[in-house]
């Protein structure tokens, strides 16, 4: 792959991020997703709050989770987990060879937080 380089593809435009949803990255700090999402909920701002991570950012956001319910009490959760097919474009630096796509597949997880009932009937719930 020495012989490759990275392409950023474009992206389609995302749909905006809705106030109750936190995308959790690995470079973000704990508390800082704690103290938001507390925030959130104690302020009555959102009924609920959405917590997405993909990849290596999955355990931290269960950690996150787990620190929010201890703070509030009550709480009812609903988790759901997913795959995302991520495709990079590599291009080549020498000439002759050809352009390489590699597709890699990436879990998820959402994780909802709610101080009223969630679908009870999810497989993911937890009160």
């Amino acid at each position: 792959m020495d012989r490759y380089q990275r392409v950023e593809k474009p992206r389609p435009e995302a749909a905006a991020i809705s106030e109750n949803e936190i995308r959790i990255t690995t470079q973000g700090l704990i508390r800082n997703y704690v103290t938001y999402a507390t925030s959130l909920l104690q302020e009555k701002r959102v009924k609920e709050i959405v917590l997405k991570a993909m990849g290596q950012a999955i355990s931290k956001t269960v950690a996150i989770t787990e620190i929010i319910k201890k703070r509030i009490p009550g709480l009812h959760q609903d988790t759901t987990i997913s795959s995302v097919s991520i495709t990079d474009v590599w291009e080549p630096i020498e000439e002759g060879l050809v352009p390489l796509e590699m597709t890699r597949h990436v879990s998820m997880i959402s994780i909802s937080l709610s101080p009223k009932e969630l679908d009870t009937n999810s497989p993911g719930y937890y009160v």
